[in-house]
């Protein structure tokens, strides 16, 4: 379920191995953040990609049930709920595949995915691992935009599984585009981190995150019989993401999750693109996202205490339009940097360069808001009207 910049989302902490037991009464908070994210996003992937093909491929690689007891939809049925919308409406056809290793969640899942079927959707579900049918994948995506989903509760794929993955999807122009969104466990790093600094540790633990991780590197940061710096888990989470940024030429960015305000991160949502439009979206869905996750909060703190007449979430949650009240003339202020340089600036080319800190943690609104403070000032001619947000330019002055 990571950073180089995206800010943290306070939640709790999911199983580490398995998904068995109360795990499908209902979603916890990471899974609202996580499932709130995809649901923002997949639909987006799919309307700007897709209309070239009329068809995208998606991959949900540690699917589980497909819904909660509760029925709220998991990541899967989110997927197929896509699905069916853009069938319907766009006549935009996905392959959805889904796999699972546990069978009683197969039989559930299997159960979803028949509700969606009747509806034209193509949804293939898979008893084994994601490594199984990745190559399957990778053959019916030919030519077609691909979507990949890796939540596993423990470690993921290999790293020559997923950059090798990417590689096969690499092109000079970058069609078809290629996306994934990956679980990054950070519970995984500081144990398995504590494995290889300890002079008992398994040695077979530690070799398996280096299947992980593409190598020993990360062992560096946990030196055998020795203590290790406070910030060393977060420190491997910003060198892997920095060698799958490196190593399949894709912009990666990710989002940390926590147990609470000031607690170290349960996991990394990693994000990789190749598209700036990618990466644009992913930002403005994360803190869309960011905002639901914090009214899901302060609904079960009120749950479960109706007679408090403060929550402490109402007292501690950041409030969105201060948020972006105070992001506008910081992303004016990038903005003014960018139209020095004499020439007009698309915003989506220059994403992570416009919303700097601010980045997944403000809409896309505040973007158009900096645009109209840059004009009110007489920066630029450009008044922020009209247009998407993403697509809006920004002329410098004559």
């Amino acid at each position: 379920m990571c950073d180089r910049g995206v800010g943290g989302v306070w939640g709790v902490v999911e199983m580490a191995t398995g998904a068995g037991g109360a795990y499908w009464d209902e979603p916890g908070l990471p899974s609202v953040f996580k499932h709130s994210l995809l649901g923002r996003y997949i639909p987006q992937f799919g309307g700007m990609t897709g209309s070239r093909e009329g068809r995208v491929v998606y991959l949900d690689g540690y699917a589980g049930e497909g819904r909660y007891e509760s029925g709220e939809a998991g990541s899967a049925e989110i997927a197929m709920r896509v699905a069916s919308q853009h069938l319907s409406r766009h006549q935009l056809r996905w392959t959805c595949f889904f796999t699972e290793r546990e069978r009683k969640s197969v039989d559930r899942l299997e159960k979803v995915a028949a509700l969606y079927q009747p509806q034209g959707v193509d949804a293939r579900v898979h008893h084994g691992d994601v490594d199984g049918v990745l190559e399957e994948v990778l053959h019916a995506a030919a030519g077609l935009p691909l979507f990949l989903f890796l939540d596993p509760c423990g470690l993921g794929l290999p790293w020559h599984r997923l950059t090798g993955a990417m590689a096969q999807r690499q092109s000079a122009n970058r069609w078809p585009p290629t996306e994934f969104m990956l679980n990054f466990s950070m519970m995984a790093v500081r144990r398995l981190g504590g494995n290889a600094r300890s002079t008992k540790g398994v040695e077979r633990s530690s070799q398996r995150f280096d299947e992980v991780c593409g190598g020993e590197w990360w062992r560096d940061f946990f030196p055998q019989g020795a203590d290790s710096p406070p910030d060393a888990d977060e420190a491997v989470a910003a060198e892997y993401a920095r060698r799958l940024e490196a190593a399949t030429g894709m912009l990666v960015r990710s989002v940390p999750v926590a147990k609470a305000p000031g607690h170290k991160p349960v996991y990394h949502l990693v994000f990789g693109t190749w598209r700036q439009h990618g990466l644009w979206v992913f930002g403005d869905s994360a803190a869309r996202a960011r905002n639901a996750w914090w009214e899901k909060l302060e609904w079960v703190e009120e749950k479960n205490d109706p007679d408090t007449l403060f929550s402490t979430t109402s007292l501690i949650r950041p409030k969105p339009e201060v948020v972006t009240k105070a992001a506008v003339p910081v992303i004016a202020e990038n903005l003014e940097r960018l139209v020095r340089r004499g020439r007009p600036v698309k915003l989506v080319d220059h994403t992570l360069e416009v919303f700097g800190d601010y980045y997944g943690q403000v809409t896309e609104v505040a973007a158009r808001a900096a645009v109209k403070h840059l004009h009110q000032q007489g920066k630029t001619p450009s008044n922020g009207v009209g247009k998407k947000v993403r697509d809006l330019v920004v002329e410098p002055t004559r």
